[in-house]
């Protein structure tokens, strides 16, 4: 597994949280083409268990969920996507992001690489787009879990989000964006170090930029549709159809208690569970308590 001299290897970082793993496993880069756009993804694991598809947050990457990954692996085959506009995946080229054309990417994305009967994951506007994607597609998941979002959230974590992604894109080290990092997250300098590798680039004139396109930061751009208003949201998580798992950071300040409780009440065969010590960052902030909560759904529905 390959490291950044700044920072941990995967394994190193693993320990250092307390994550459980069997296998030092190493995921598969791959590339497919889906709704005209090069999708990159990481592929881990057996494709003969059962699939697990995941789905990341705005300005993340597939690798943020590298520590679920790392534990799961043994026992599902994993596939994390890096979205539209986001890591080694191709940015629109008419600057748009909104719900449909994620929903289209996801079709295109499922499709291509020709799954079905699969168990889904998201966080954040992965989350969103997951149980979306579910209402739409009927009878097709084993599962759906939903990390810190959902059809409502608080406008304190929104402004908190795009406060931060509002910050000069590109600085003249490395290091100037580990500690930018370190000041929003309050992780560790390793800590930051391993993961943020993969969320930045250098550029041709050897400063460093996001690998996030900076058309997502326009809010009507991104999701903000009115196609797509909150009644029409809370419609497509009251017709996901399979079992469900929603998890929330009980310190995060975008997905709120209530309605965290509002998608338990209203939604078939759903659990819902509050990780501690977490942000709106709920497997970084504690991938151990994550991981037990996330096995729970996933032992449950695939043997």
């Amino acid at each position: 597994m390959a490291s950044h001299s700044l920072g941990l290897s995967l394994y190193q970082a693993a320990r250092n949280m307390g994550v459980p793993f069997t296998e030092e496993n190493e995921p598969v880069d791959r590339t497919i083409k889906a709704n005209g756009l090069n999708f990159h993804y990481l592929e881990w694991g057996d494709s003969s268990k059962p699939t697990l598809v995941m789905f990341h947050g705005v300005s993340q990457q597939a690798h943020s969920w590298d520590f679920i990954s790392l534990n799961l692996s043994p026992d599902y085959h994993v596939i994390a996507v890096d979205q539209r506009g986001h890591g080694d995946t191709d940015w629109a080229e008419d600057g748009i992001y909104s719900l449909d054309s994620m929903q289209a990417d996801m079709d295109g994305v499922i499709e291509a690489i020709g799954l079905d009967d699969f168990n889904l994951m998201g966080h954040s506007m992965g989350g969103r787009n997951s149980f979306i994607w579910a209402s739409r597609h009927p009878k097709t998941l084993r599962s759906l879990t939903i990390v810190d979002t959902g059809p409502e959230t608080q406008r304190q974590g929104q402004d908190r989000i795009r406060n931060f992604r509002e910050l000069p894109n590109d600085l003249d080290s490395f290091q100037e964006f580990a500690d930018r990092i370190k000041e929003y997250t309050g992780r560790t300098e390793e800590q930051v170090l391993g993961a943020l590798k993969y969320s930045i680039r250098q550029t041709s004139d050897g400063k460093w930029s996001w690998k996030w396109d900076p058309a997502t930061k326009n809010r009507g751009r991104m999701g903000s549709d009115p196609k797509w208003p909150v009644e029409k949201l809370w419609e497509c998580v009251q017709a996901v159809d399979c079992p469900s798992l929603v998890l929330r950071g009980d310190r995060s300040d975008i997905f709120a208690e209530e309605t965290l409780a509002k998608m338990g009440e209203v939604m078939v065969d759903c659990t819902t569970e509050t990780i501690s010590n977490a942000g709106h960052l709920v497997q970084g902030d504690n991938p151990v308590d994550f991981i037990t909560a996330a096995r729970g759904l996933l032992s449950k529905v695939n043997g």
